[in-house]
């Protein structure tokens, strides 16, 4: 799939994601649009999974670490057909299995996240799997920027170097803030590259919320031997006019008039998940 394609279901998920939020009264607005990109590239491009064998054993691993930033990830499981799209409109409803961070119980999601720091050590622990039992799959997972102030982060880190992981691929989504606000402020990350480097991964940065980019790093030959992270640069609230680069969208619902912006500015028509 060519990037412009890429990036008119991107801009779908954004308008389906920044609608469940407004429904629900309730969700991670910033962080899902940083990432919409990335996780549209992965399902429709990248991966082989299978809607209709979500538990096929060579199916890719994906793991969504902040977890918080789901409303993208399960509109898109939705759209892939690994369960009703009209299910969308419960989320975060009392009694629903799409809730407010990755359940397990939705089909395609592979573990419950959302506990930060959790995502790349079981991510680690499925590419191990692979190589010792001689299967083919790979394994991809999605971290914060934020999220790197977490050890488990650079325990897993260490182990994925030692194994030799190159059947793994973490994406971190440095759209550089978080609840609490910038993350420079909070934890200084200083150069990221640098320091998964110096923990023995295969480093690439690239402009997260470019489709092109994307296609391009993910479709380029990798180290043999060692495990990959791409530093994504991404924004914050990206596509939503009202909420880019500001760190008060991190957990903030959109109004009428903000879902009505939301919708022209990505090109969409208004959602209705019974369509």
């Amino acid at each position: 799939m060519n990037a412009n394609e890429l990036a008119r279901i991107a801009a779908r998920t954004r308008a389906e994601a920044l609608t469940m939020i407004h429904n629900a009264s309730t969700g991670h607005t910033g962080g899902a649009m940083s990432a919409t990109d990335i996780l549209t590239v992965l399902y429709y491009d990248v991966m082989n999974v299978d809607p209709k064998r979500p538990d096929d054993p060579k199916r890719d691993r994906f793991f969504m670490s902040k977890g918080h930033s789901c409303e993208p990830y399960y509109a898109i499981l939705a759209d892939r057909g690994f369960f009703p799209r009209s299910e969308l409109a419960t989320f975060s409803q009392a009694g629903s299995r799409i809730i407010g961070h990755p359940n397990n119980k939705v089909p395609g999601v592979e573990v419950c996240t959302g506990a930060l720091g959790h995502g790349l050590p079981v991510a680690v622990g499925a590419a191990l799997g692979a190589k010792r039992t001689g299967q083919k799959y790979k394994t991809y997972v999605v971290m914060g920027d934020g999220e790197q102030a977490e050890g488990s982060v650079w325990e897993a880190a260490m182990a994925g170097a030692n194994y030799k992981l190159d059947n793994l691929f973490a994406v971190v989504d440095q759209n550089g803030l978080q609840i609490s606000g910038p993350t420079k402020n909070v934890m200084a990350l200083d150069d990221l590259a640098a320091k998964w480097r110096a923990f023995g991964w295969d480093v690439c940065e690239a402009d997260g919320n470019d489709m092109q980019a994307l296609l391009d790093y993910f479709h380029a030959e990798h180290k043999q031997g060692k495990p990959h992270c791409l530093i994504a640069h991404t924004v914050k609230g990206k596509g939503l006019p009202f909420a880019e680069g500001k760190p008060e969208w991190h957990h903030k619902v959109p109004n009428d008039e903000q879902l009505q912006e939301a919708y022209r500015a990505l090109g969409v028509e208004e959602v209705d998940f019974n369509d």
